[in-house]
C-alpha cells in the first residue's frame, strides 16, 4: 500500500520522475534564496518580484508560443527591469522600496494577464499563472537545473558577504565591502530563481517554494547555515509529498505542492522550538546554571 502510494508513481511514469527532479532542483535553488529574503525582511518583495516576471514571460509567449527558453528570457528581463525601476524610484522619490515594488508588481501582473488574454486562450493563461510541474519537459528541466546550480555556486562563493549584508549592511560598507554589488547580485538570484519556479508553478505560486520552507525552518533553528539546510529539506519534502498527493487524488500539482509547504509552515508555527507558539507556552527559567 505504501509502496503504491509513495514510490510506484515515480517508477512507472517518466513525467513523475521529471517532476520530482524539478522539485529537487527548485528546493536547492529557491530555498536558500528564501532564507536570505527572510533575514533581510524582504519576503513581500520576493512575492512582488514573482509577479513582475509575468509581462516578460507573456511577451516571450506572444513571440514564440509556449517556448520555455523564450518565456524564461522574457521573465528574467522583465524581473530585472522591474527591480531596477523600483530601486531608482525609491531612491529618487519619497516612497520606500517596498511600496515601489508593490506598485510595479501590480502594473506588471495586470499587463502580463492582459497580454496573454488578448493573444492566447484561457488554457494558456492558466498555464502561465499556475504552471504545471507534471508537464515539465527536458528543456525546462535543464533550465531549472542550470539556474539551481548557478544559484548554489553563487551563494557558496558569496556566503559571508551575503550574511553580513543581511544583518549589518552599514558595517559592510564601512569596511569597504561591495555592499551595492552584493545587493545587486542577490536581486538577480531572486529573479532567476523565480523564473525557474515559474516553469513549474506559474507566476502566482512561484514564490511558494522560496518562502514557505524558509519561513518554516526559522521556527526550528537560528544559524544561517542550518536554516538553509533545513529550508532545502522542507522544500524537497513539500515537492515530493505534493506530487504524491497530486497523483493520488488527481489534484493540480502546483497548488498541491504549495499547500503542502503551507501545512509544514503551519505545523512549524504551532510546534516550532525557536519562537513557535508551543515554545511560547512552555515556561522557561530566566537564569540557568
Amino acid at each position: 500500500m505504501l509502496f503504491d502510494a509513495f514510490i510506484a508513481p515515480f517508477l512507472e511514469f517518466a513525467f513523475m520522475r521529471r517532476a520530482l527532479v524539478a522539485a529537487l532542483a527548485l528546493a536547492l535553488g529557491c530555498a536558500p534564496v528564501g532564507v536570505f529574503l527572510i533575514l533581510r525582511r524582504m519576503s513581500l518583495i520576493g512575492d512582488a518580484m514573482s509577479h513582475a516576471i509575468l509581462p516578460g514571460a507573456a511577451i516571450g509567449y506572444l513571440l514564440a508560443g509556449l517556448s520555455i527558453p523564450a518565456m524564461a528570457l522574457g521573465g528574467v528581463a522583465a524581473g530585472l527591469l522591474t527591480a531596477i525601476a523600483a530601486v531608482f524610484a525609491s531612491r529618487l522619490t519619497v516612497l520606500r522600496e517596498d511600496a515601489t515594488f508593490a506598485a510595479f508588481y501590480l502594473i506588471s501582473l495586470a499587463a502580463g494577464v492582459l497580454i496573454v488574454s488578448m493573444h492566447g486562450s484561457n488554457i494558456d493563461l492558466m498555464h502561465v499563472l499556475f504552471g504545471s510541474v507534471l508537464g515539465v519537459d527536458d528543456t525546462a528541466l535543464i533550465i531549472v537545473a542550470a539556474i539551481a546550480t548557478v544559484s548554489m555556486a553563487t551563494i557558496a562563493v558569496l556566503f559571508r558577504p551575503l550574511v553580513v549584508e543581511c544583518f549589518d549592511p552599514e558595517f559592510l560598507r564601512a569596511v569597504g565591502g561591495p555592499s551595492a554589488r552584493i545587493h545587486a547580485v542577490f536581486v538577480v538570484l531572486v529573479v532567476v530563481n523565480l523564473v525557474a519556479s515559474f516553469q513549474a508553478l506559474g507566476t502566482l505560486m512561484a514564490v511558494g517554494l522560496m518562502m514557505l520552507p524558509a519561513a518554516a525552518a526559522r521556527f526550528w533553528t537560528r544559524g544561517v547555515a542550518p536554516l538553509i539546510a533545513l529550508a532545502v529539506a522542507l522544500a524537497l519534502a513539500s515537492g515530493y509529498l505534493g506530487l504524491v498527493l497530486s497523483f493520488a487524488f488527481d489534484l493540480p500539482s502546483g497548488p498541491a505542492i504549495v499547500l503542502t509547504a503551507g501545512a509544514i509552515y503551519v505545523a512549524s508555527l504551532l510546534g516550532g522550538l525557536e519562537g513557535g507558539l508551543a515554545s511560547r507556552l512552555v515556561p522557561r527559567r530566566h537564569l540557568e546554571a
